[in-house]
């Protein structure tokens, strides 16, 4: 039954589980930890890397580009064969236990080891993105289409409020390490990422132990195996996702400006640690003044979208991030990084709710929800690889992170132009069009 309050409640619980993640392993503690304790012998920043020299910011981009990409090659086959099986749920687990474990190994990340621990780093962003695409598949199954924002929106101030929880008190154990017996700045590092494992397993057996699996399809005649089974699904929905001509241009659209949103998520750490010298303390309260005001902003452009549809709504905010990067490209003071980043908090949050519930607006009556998440999916962990990969190879190439900025600006300016070619969701309301068909 959609809109069931107990279900709507334990599915936004899987947001507070794993949003810990995006603040400590991705955007916070770990990639300052990353930057000190990724380095020579002599202690530069240039290291080798299976063979390669590079610096570890630009691995840092690398490693995430890297991990995004496989995600976007599992997860269209994974998600058909989840729908096809009806094991959605099943899948989930696979990637939450299996990230949340790589995470919780990143313990042992010391000088050391660090080809090792950079493949745990990036196969718990694998183990991440891939249960993120099954948890977002759900939200079709379990709203509807006019409580799709507001839901959206509250998953994600679950997940800002639940991290940002954690976040403190592994900024305490790093700030005052005297009241932890008087571990060691690295030591406390360390035992956040291990936090952070914890809190993901434990947390998400709420949403695993109310939310419903998929629909098993019935057996086709002349049987076939499950791989099979699993390819078929896939070419099926692909076939019917070609017919949605708005939901095409809303991917397409989602794919360029999610390269800019997510890369300034993912490096704008090492950004004010490598550009502007930040301490570390600094910058990790930074983080957390973004996730802070993300709440807001989240709740704030649901409304928004209420009154004017998702489509304008996510115009706005696309004009608000290409500001942001203009402001990011001259920034030269701690002072002016706190004002950047309380804005990319008030649209960080709306942006990404707001994509993913226009998503589901666009998409026809189905039961293949996991299948066609699979391509949203897709789109938005290959932006991310694309972006990243930019962003890094700019700054490889020219030696400065501040020109990777103005490639980032670009994709937000193609992003907006490719927004606009799709009507607004009150406009083909009252028109009486089909949401997805042009």
């Amino acid at each position: 039954m959609k809109n069931d309050p107990r279900t709507i409640r334990a599915w936004t619980f899987y947001d507070w589980a794993n949003s810990v993640h995006s603040l400590v392993i991705v955007s916070s503690i770990f990639p300052v930890y990353f930057t000190a304790t990724a380095v020579n012998a002599q202690g530069g920043a240039d290291i080798d890397f299976l063979g390669m020299h590079l610096s570890n910011s630009v691995l840092f981009s690398y490693a995430v580009s890297a991990a995004m990409l496989l995600v976007a090659l599992l997860s269209p086959f994974c998600t058909a064969l989840a729908d096809y099986s009806g094991r959605k749920k099943l899948f989930m687990k696979f990637y939450c236990y299996t990230g949340a474990l790589a995470c919780g190994l990143l313990f042992f990340f010391t000088k050391d080891t660090i080809t090792f621990s950079i493949f745990c780093f990036a196969w718990s962003l694998v183990g991440w993105g891939g249960s993120i695409v099954f948890y977002n598949s759900y939200l079709p199954d379990i709203t509807t289409e006019d409580q799709s924002d507001r839901v959206s929106a509250r998953g994600f101030t679950m997940g800002y409020i639940g991290s940002v929880l954690l976040m403190v008190f592994n900024l305490v154990m790093i700030l005052k390490p005297q009241w932890f017996g008087g571990i060691s700045s690295s030591m406390a590092s360390r035992i956040s990422f291990l936090t952070v494992a914890l809190w993901w397993f434990g947390f998400a057996q709420i949403p695993f132990n109310v939310l419903p699996d998929g629909v098993r399809k019935p057996r086709e005649t002349g049987g076939g195996n499950w791989l099979f089974n699993g390819f078929r699904e896939l070419k099926t929905v692909f076939n019917q996702l070609k017919q949605q001509t708005l939901a095409k241009r809303f991917l397409l659209a989602f794919f360029v400006y999610n390269m800019a949103v997510q890369t300034v998520m993912y490096v704008a750490t090492i950004f004010g640690s490598t550009e502007l010298k930040l301490e570390g303390q600094s910058l990790i309260i930074i983080i957390l003044l973004i996730q802070l005001v993300a709440i807001p902003g989240a709740i704030g452009f649901a409304r928004l979208s209420e009154r004017v549809g998702n489509i304008y709504a996510l115009v706005a905010a696309v004009v608000v991030w290409t500001g942001i990067c203009v402001a990011a490209y001259y920034v030269a003071t701690e002072q002016q990084f706190f004002i950047i980043a309380a804005v990319v908090g008030l649209v960080m949050g709306g942006i990404q709710s707001l994509s993913r519930s226009t998503y589901t607006k666009l998409l026809p009556e189905t039961t293949d929800t996991a299948s066609y998440f699979g391509f949203y999916d897709v789109c938005e962990k290959l932006s991310i690889v694309v972006g990243t990969a930019v962003y890094g190879l700019v700054e490889q190439v020219t030696g400065s992170m501040r020109n990777s900025i103005l490639a980032l600006l670009v994709f937000f300016v193609i992003g907006l132009v490719l927004l606009l070619r799709i009507p607004s969701q009150k406009v083909y309301r009252s028109t009486g069009q089909t949401p997805g068909v042009a």
